[in-house]
């Protein structure tokens, strides 16, 4: 490289200085975020050995937040210097050496300690992309869009309370076709122990590494779960003692088991269930009594059958909750084993799957969460990192407390 740190150092500062008052005037965040960046930062580069890896790190999230437009890594670089600084951090983040897993372990544990977060969201995120040579990048029909289009799809995991939320750990779903092939292997880098996976697969084991790697307390987990196989997900979530709350689709069989149910016993859709239950409402019921509670949420005794066989448990009790809007029966429907927990509950917990729908739009996107261009591996999971750390400061930056400054609290 043609530069050297301390001059590194000092384009650093030196733009700090002078978007400071500019930026300030712009985004509310900037004024607060100074403070968060470094005390974040000297937590999330901890486990860099290196001085000028750490300095390049700060300089990358700093970009995240200010640079204009795609946070692409010319862009980042414009702010603090030229090609040579472009040279320097396409380097930080595609072929160094650095090890994003301690990094993303700082991060979930700096935002438990400084937040509260209510329950973990697992969300599928799809990333367009233009070519084929970036990692995981194919052809792939997206349920939301209504179309094939190419891109990644990668699975993000969020710490979520009603007011906020940050996501803390990222996994690309890897299909056999991208990991049978050589070629693509070796360009893009991807380790010999990733194996094909399920969206199912890829969506559980993106939140068994957050809470074994970050050593997270265990929270109820909120999931759409219309495109996987809902009765493994319940498995693999029941093996792991994790409480859950996941979105369904009409299409999934269940077998009420309430008494007053006059189909009880027998397998039938969520649809159909829940198309009984709004002919079974009458006048003059008192919310609470069933499937029989009027009102726009009704909540019905269920089972899943093929996940209390895998499982080998009796206790296989679930709750089916439907949930109409505008008019439309159901708009929704989630299947829940917290059998104990109110519809109010329920629904706060529905509700943050919404809440990190918004924060992807206005935060995650803002700071570049899919803008990663390169084609590796590890150049897609180190940049994903740290625009996770970026959007932590962002969203702290606009509940910003003495506390949240310095970690403690």
């Amino acid at each position: 490289m043609t530069s050297t740190i301390p001059q590194f150092d000092h384009a650093v500062r030196a733009t700090t200085d002078r978007l400071r008052p500019v930026m300030a005037g712009f985004r509310p965040y900037e004024r607060a975020h100074d403070g968060l960046l470094s005390a974040l930062g000297t937590e999330l580069f901890a486990s860099m050995p290196r001085r000028d890896q750490r300095t390049k790190g700060m300089a990358y999230l700093q970009g995240l937040l200010e640079a204009e437009g795609r946070k692409s890594i010319r862009n980042i670089a414009a702010l603090f210097g030229g090609d040579a600084t472009e040279q320097s951090l396409h380097h930080f983040i595609v072929s160094s050496t650095w090890d994003w897993t301690p990094v993303r372990r700082a991060l979930a544990q700096y935002v438990e300690r400084v937040t509260q977060p209510q329950a973990y969201v697992v969300r599928p995120l799809i990333i367009r992309r233009a070519g084929e040579t970036s990692v995981g990048v194919e052809r792939r029909f997206v349920p939301a869009l209504g179309q094939v289009v190419n891109a990644q799809q990668a699975v993000g995991v969020w710490a979520a309370a009603p007011d906020w939320s940050s996501p803390l750990n990222w996994r690309l779903q890897l299909s056999p076709r991208w990991l049978a092939d050589r070629r693509h292997r070796r360009q893009t880098d991807i380790p010999d122990s990733e194996v094909p996976e399920s969206l199912d697969q890829c969506s559980v084991k993106a939140y068994q590494e957050l809470i074994k790697k970050s050593r997270l307390p265990i929270r109820p987990v909120v999931m759409d779960a219309q495109e996987t196989d809902v009765a493994a997900v319940v498995g693999w979530l029941r093996a792991a003692d994790t409480p859950m709350l996941l979105r369904i689709d009409g299409t999934q069989r269940l077998t009420v088991e309430e008494p007053a149910f006059p189909r009880r016993g027998v397998s039938m859709t969520a649809q159909q269930i829940m198309s009984l239950v709004w002919h079974m409402r009458r006048p003059g019921r008192r919310p609470g009594e069933g499937p029989t509670s009027p009102g726009p949420v009704v909540a019905v005794r269920v089972t899943l059958s093929h996940a209390a066989r895998r499982e080998g448990r009796s206790d296989s009790s679930l709750v089916l909750m439907g949930v109409a809007e505008h008019g439309h029966w159901p708009a929704e429907l989630w299947l829940t084993d917290l059998t104990t927990s109110s519809v109010g509950e329920l629904l706060q917990l529905a509700s943050y799957a919404r809440r990190v729908e918004r924060d992807t739009k206005e935060v995650a996107d803002r700071v570049g969460i899919r803008d990663f261009s390169g084609r590796s591996f590890a150049g897609w999971h180190r940049h994903t990192t740290l625009a996770s750390a970026a959007h932590a400061i962002a969203m702290l930056s606009d509940r910003a407390e003495p506390r949240l400054l310095t970690g403690t609290g």
